[in-house]
């Protein structure tokens, strides 16, 4: 009995460090892959930091310099040209889980309540 369970433990153990070795290969190939992905998006961000922001700037940059040679550059005009127009990533991912909070909340209130007129119902009267 004894030598069987010590038999049972070996297998055991040769089996576990065959999986841990299997998940050690897997997870390099997967940090491989998030390295690579993670490398081109900075060298995507930095492109567009280099080579897409100026251009905007530039373009600003004239057509205010342009509207003040004609005397029509004044604050709000101004004011639009040099604000954000878009929301950030921040402002679209807020916007898309709002709906999804409330709806969760709104569930969350209705199981509660469910449950505790279940139980009221369920308490023997006096």
């Amino acid at each position: 009995m004894k030598e069987e369970l010590e038999k049972k433990s070996k297998e055991l153990e040769q089996t576990l460090q065959m999986q841990l070795e299997v998940a050690k290969k897997e997870s390099e190939e997967w940090v491989k892959i998030g390295a690579v992905a993670l490398a081109s998006g900075l060298l995507a961000f930095g492109l567009y930091q280099i080579f897409g922001k100026n251009k905007e700037k530039k373009k600003t940059k004239k057509v205010m310099e342009t509207l003040a040679k004609e005397g029509l550059l004044d604050a709000e005009i101004k004011k639009k040209l040099t604000q954000k127009a878009e929301p950030g990533l921040l402002g679209r991912v807020g916007i898309a889980l709002l709906p999804m909070a409330l709806n969760y909340g709104k569930e969350q209130l209705l199981t509660k309540l469910q449950e505790s007129a279940t139980k009221k119902t369920d308490e023997p009267q006096k």
